[in-house]
């Protein structure tokens, strides 16, 4: 990779590689942009192949960030830090302070969270050298603890915004959902569409969960490879990425697709054929924002009512990105990214303009 002009070509601010020998760190903190704000993003610990794959890997997920949170509504940046190493061998406490130290020294620049590899535990670690960390133990019942019930209030109201779009009304009572995944935050999201009166269809790799699911709500269980082509409104991916892919596609016969995985289209091109197909795509950095707009509301003390009130925005945004999508006939993952860009955009110049102003000012 020619670092420089990867990082010139997708503007990223700074990229900075930690090592500390004692504890065995070695960690990428990538920041993409901070226009909006500070930079806010998870640590994520894996097994990578090599350095540049790791670099990689910290560079993409942070300019995800950065159109997340820009999506969302929030007054934060994109940024995130992958930890090189095994999460079940490598970890030790003395890594992860050291990994503190580090954020510390970026003076506010970036916040961290947890992410895959990572854990409440982890970030405790951390905020014992720094207090740019979100998503630690709760110290009183008013904290924020898990995330997921939040996370997946922000996936009904995104789901109901995207039924809306397709159906004429945002009622899920009556339609049948076929959910891919039913962890934690699918789970939950399934607790919101039983309530509701929807008619589940669900999956997962774990039948301790299926059975579970079955017995909650009713809902009907398949194949893991069959969920693609069963007969339903909705389809909710809740699990793994890329599914939505020339094997996949073709099977669909929802009129929607909206659920919590990250990075569901397996090429930007796949989200073109569903464009063409007339399947409404709720994309995933939008409708999944919910995570991280509750990690935020924690920077200003954490309540879980403000959390929620402020998740529902989700709604409004996949409105939003509805409403260009149609005006410039564009798909809408590119309707997304515009509404984000569009927002950073303002941002930089209206504090262009300040800047000018200040300059004429002080020169009077």
């Amino acid at each position: 990779m020619e670092l420089f002009n990867y990082m010139e070509k997708y503007d990223y601010e700074q990229l900075v590689l930690c090592q500390d020998k004692a504890s065995g760190l070695k960690a990428i903190i990538a920041i993409h942009d901070t226009t909006l704000g500070p930079a806010l993003g998870g640590t994520r610990m894996w097994t990578y192949a090599s350095e540049d794959e790791a670099i990689e890997d910290a560079l993409r997920l942070a300019r995800g960030m950065t159109y997340k949170n820009a999506a969302a509504g929030l007054d934060l940046g994109g940024g995130k830090t992958v930890i090189i190493g095994d999460p079940k061998k490598d970890k030790n406490p003395e890594m992860f302070r050291a990994f503190g130290r580090y954020i510390q020294g970026l003076n506010g620049r970036y916040i961290t969270a947890e992410d895959v590899g990572t854990t409440t535990e982890d970030m405790d670690l951390i905020n014992l050298e720094t207090e740019y960390v979100t998503g630690t133990s709760p110290t009183t019942p008013e904290a924020a603890g898990n995330p997921s019930p939040v996370t997946a209030y922000g996936i009904y109201k995104g789901m109901k915004a995207a039924a809306k779009e397709a159906f004429g009304s945002d009622s899920l009572a009556g339609k049948t959902i076929a959910v891919q995944g039913v962890g934690n935050v699918a789970y939950a999201l399934c607790e919101y569409l039983h309530e509701e009166g929807a008619n589940l269809i669900v999956t997962d790799i774990n039948e301790a969960a299926v059975d579970k699911a079955v017995e909650a709500f009713d809902a009907r269980a398949v194949g893991p490879n069959d969920i693609y082509g069963v007969e339903c409104d909705i389809y909710a991916p809740c699990a793994l990425g890329a599914v939505i892919n020339d094997d996949t596609i073709p099977q669909f016969k929802a009129k929607v697709i909206a659920g919590s995985a990250n990075n569901q289209l397996a090429e930007e091109r796949h989200g073109d054929m569903l464009h063409e197909k007339g399947i409404i795509y709720a994309p995933d950095y939008v409708i999944n924002a919910g995570g991280v707009i509750n990690v935020a509301d924690e920077l200003a003390g954490y309540n879980k009512e403000r959390a929620l009130k402020k998740v529902e925005v989700i709604y409004d945004n996949l409105e939003r990105v509805f409403e260009i999508s149609r005006r410039d006939h564009i798909p809408t993952y590119v309707a997304a990214d515009r509404m984000a860009e569009e927002r950073i955009r303002a941002a930089r110049e209206s504090r262009g303009q300040f800047l000018l102003n200040e300059r004429h000012i002080l020169n009077r």
